[in-house]
C-alpha cells in the first residue's frame, strides 16, 4: 500500500488507526442500560477530540479510519489492509508509534496477526504498536474507552530505553504483550486481559521487560501479509459430547485447506474424529490442536501422540491458532525466508515458540 504523506506526517507524530468497537460506540439510552449500543458510531478523530485536554502538550496525533464496524464483523481483507498501512507508516522516520482502536470481540485475533506480521519490523525499528478499545459505548456513564486511549498514546510515547519496540495492548491501566491478549469475560472492564501476563503502566518490572526482549530475540522473521483474495480458508471445529464423525467430512469443502480443533482439556476429541482426520492430514488438510478450555497450553504428543501432520497450538486460543495457520500456511506458498523449502509446520512453529511457556 503507498501512503501520501500529509504536512502533519511530516514531522514526529504518533499514528491512531481507527477499526470500530465498542470504544467507538453509542448507546441510546446509555444512563438506563449502556450496554445495549451500536457499536462503530464514532469516528476515530472525534475520539480525540474528547481526550485532547489529557494528552501531553506538544504531541503531533495524526488519526486515519481504516474501518468503523462491530470487530465481530472483521474481515481477513481489512486485517490485509491494517498490516499493510501500519508496515508502511512505520517505515516513515517520523512515525513515533501507532495506537489502534478496536472492538475487543475479536481483538485477539487482531493482536496476533499484527505481531506475527509486523512485530520483529516495529522491534528492529524501536516503535510501539499498542492496541485498545472499551468494553463500554462511548457515551456510557464511566465509560473506559478514554482512558484506555490515553493510556495507550502514553505508552506508545514512552522513550525507548523504558521499553523496547513491539506489539502491545492496553487496557484498564495495564499492559500486556499483544499475543497474549485474550479476551476471558463477556463484560468485565479488563475483560481483554483477563488471564493475561500484564503489568501496570507506571510500575513495569525488569522481568517483565527481560519477557519483551525475549520474545523480540526469537529467531524468525515476520511472516508475509496475505492479499486480499488470498487468505487460505482454514475453519474452527469444537469437540464436544456427541460429536458426529459426518462434522468433519461436512467441512472439508473444496478449498479448505485447514482445521483447527478446539478440543477438550488438552486438546483431546472424540474418537470418531480421528479417522476422517487423519484422511484430511493425508489429503493435504494443515490441522491444528488447540482447547476450548480457555486458559493453559497444549502441548505436542499429549494426552496422547499425534498423527504425523497435526500440530499442537501451545497457549494460543483456537482463534489465534486459524489465524497463525493462516498466515503460516500463506507463508509456506511464498517460499520466504532465504527460499529454503519449509513447511506450513515451520512457519506455525515460529508463533508457538513466541507464545508463554507454562500456564
Amino acid at each position: 500500500m503507498t501512503i501520501t504523506l500529509s504536512n502533519d506526517e511530516q514531522s514526529p507524530h504518533i499514528l491512531v488507526l481507527g477499526m470500530g468497537g465498542t470504544i467507538a460506540g453509542l448507546a441510546p439510552s446509555p444512563e438506563s442500560n449502556p450496554l445495549f449500543y451500536q457499536a462503530g458510531q464514532v469516528n476515530v478523530g472525534d475520539l480525540l477530540t474528547n481526550i485532547e485536554k489529557a494528552l501531553p502538550e506538544g504531541l503531533k496525533i495524526v488519526s486515519r479510519q481504516v474501518a468503523n464496524i462491530n470487530s465481530s464483523n472483521l474481515s481477513e481483507a481489512l486485517l490485509t489492509q491494517l498490516g499493510d498501512l501500519v508496515r508502511s507508516s512505520l517505515a516513515n522516520t517520523a512515525l513515533i508509534g501507532i495506537v489502534v482502536t478496536h472492538g475487543t470481540d475479536t481483538i485477539e485475533e487482531t493482536s496476533l496477526f499484527l505481531h506475527a506480521t509486523c512485530g520483529k519490523y516495529a522491534g528492529k525499528l524501536s516503535k510501539r504498536i499498542v492496541l485498545t478499545g472499551a468494553m463500554l459505548p462511548s457515551n456510557a456513564p464511566g465509560a473506559d474507552g478514554p482512558s484506555n486511549l490515553i493510556n495507550a498514546i502514553r505508552w506508545v510515547s514512552k522513550p525507548v530505553d523504558q521499553c523496547p519496540g513491539g506489539v502491545f495492548a492496553v487496557f484498564a491501566g495495564n499492559v500486556c504483550m499483544a499475543r497474549d491478549l485474550a479476551k476471558r469475560h463477556s463484560s468485565e472492564l479488563n475483560a481483554p486481559l483477563r488471564d493475561s501476563p500484564c503489568s501496570p503502566l507506571d510500575s513495569i518490572s525488569q522481568s517483565w521487560l527481560d519477557g519483551v526482549k525475549a520474545i523480540q530475540a526469537v529467531p524468525g522473521d515476520d511472516l508475509p501479509i496475505p492479499r486480499e483474495q488470498a487468505w487460505p480458508w482454514v475453519e474452527i471445529l469444537t469437540s464436544h459430547v456427541g460429536a458426529r464423525s459426518e462434522t468433519i467430512q461436512n467441512c472439508l469443502s473444496p478449498g479448505v485447506e485447514g482445521l483447527v480443533i478446539s478440543g477438550t482439556g488438552q486438546g483431546g476429541f472424540s474418537n470418531v474424529w480421528k479417522e476422517p482426520l487423519d484422511k484430511a492430514i493425508a489429503d493435504g488438510i494443515a490441522l491444528v490442536r488447540s482447547t476450548r478450555a480457555g486458559a493453559g497450553i497444549v502441548r505436542p504428543d499429549l494426552p496422547e501422540k499425534d498423527t504425523v501432520g497435526c500440530m499442537a497450538s501451545g497457549s494460543l486460543s483456537a482463534p489465534k491458532a486459524r489465524i497463525a495457520l493462516q498466515l503460516a500456511i500463506n507463508a509456506a506458498k511464498e517460499k520466504v525466508v532465504n527460499t529454503k523449502n519449509l513447511q506450513w509446520q515451520d512457519f506455525f512453529v515460529m508463533q508457538t515458540l513466541q507464545t508463554k511457556s507454562s500456564s
